[in-house]
């Protein structure tokens, strides 16, 4: 009997482990396996720490990026540089049991030499943050919050839409993601937000989500609405030939202060507040000049993503 008792603690031992251990698929189709939930995360990219802190883990990260700077709670935490500057002896010292990173960055194989666990996860259009959220979910075993949360989010930009004055509708919009330029395309989360407004983007499809232009292109285009950065938009209309654009002689550039720019640039869960944004500016444009903000311009710890 005792026999047959410690065979059943034993294997009810196992199956617990089975359930504990979490594998998962990154973007790169790299399965990678942890033993159990990781207590201890570093996250190297802003949009993935508001996920994780959305998913109410927020507790488990114990380092970021220089960038991640929302929640209020992810400010405390140690930060150790951006995508090219990341300090590895830092972040190796948190012994973290797993590091969720943009798939771009160039940290990967690094740190997976060291014998870490990586997570690369690259969110460019509202399907992949959808994929990214689930993903992470699997991760923090809760992946019926991950539902909760797109429903939430897919949900308040719809809702948005469907208060816009008919006048706000069909505007022609050039989002400036940076002064190289570079646009937020109509393949780009934040395009296919403004498609969901009813916008028209200037970009192109198949020029992808976030493609540099020419600046003529922009000229030719002639956009009813300009949305861009405090960071980007000194100069702006005097840019050759940007006075003749439309957007530039009727006054209707709508301009983000920092907070709200790295608020609608991030692909991740303040996604509805982004659409609530950009749904005020394509109202304000309708009715008439856009006014400018009132708040100073200052370089904030914030970064894209």
């Amino acid at each position: 009997m005792k026999k047959i008792l410690s065979l059943l603690s034993l294997l009810s031992c196992l199956a617990h482990s089975a359930q504990a251990a979490i594998t998962i698929k990154d973007d790169r189709g790299v399965s990678v396996s942890l033993p159990e939930v990781p207590k201890r995360i570093v996250s190297l990219l802003p949009s993935l720490t508001e996920t994780i802190c959305a998913l109410g883990e927020c507790a488990r990260l114990v380092g970021t990026d220089r960038f991640s700077n929302y929640p209020a709670s992810a400010m405390a935490l140690p930060k150790l540089g951006g995508m090219e500057d990341t300090s590895i002896e830092a972040l190796v010292a948190l012994k973290p049991d797993v590091i969720v990173l943009a798939i771009s960055s160039r940290l990967t194989d690094r740190l997976e030499a060291l014998g870490l666990k990586v997570v690369a996860l690259e969110p460019k259009t509202l399907g992949d943050v959808q994929r990214v959220m689930t993903t992470l979910a699997q991760l923090l075993n809760k992946p019926d919050e991950a539902k909760r949360l797109w429903t939430q989010i897919d949900a308040a930009i719809n809702k948005q839409a469907a208060a816009l004055m008919p006048a706000a509708r069909g505007l022609l919009v050039y989002y400036e993601v940076d002064s190289a330029p570079y646009a937020a395309g109509t393949q780009s989360f934040m395009g296919e937000i403004l498609t969901r407004l009813g916008a028209r983007n200037i970009v192109p499809a198949e020029l992808g989500p976030f493609p540099k232009l020419n600046p003529e292109f922009v000229v030719r285009a002639d956009p009813q609405v300009i949305m861009v950065g405090q960071r980007s938009a000194p100069g702006l209309p005097q840019r050759p030939g940007w006075g003749n654009i439309r957007a530039v002689k009727d006054q209707k550039l709508c301009v983000w202060v920092p907070a709200e720019s790295d608020m609608l640039v991030r692909p991740g869960p303040r996604m509805a507040e982004a659409a609530a944004l950009m749904a005020r500016c394509l109202s304000e444009a309708a009715s008439g000049p856009v006014a400018l903000p009132t708040t100073p311009f200052k370089a904030p710890p914030g970064g894209m993503r």
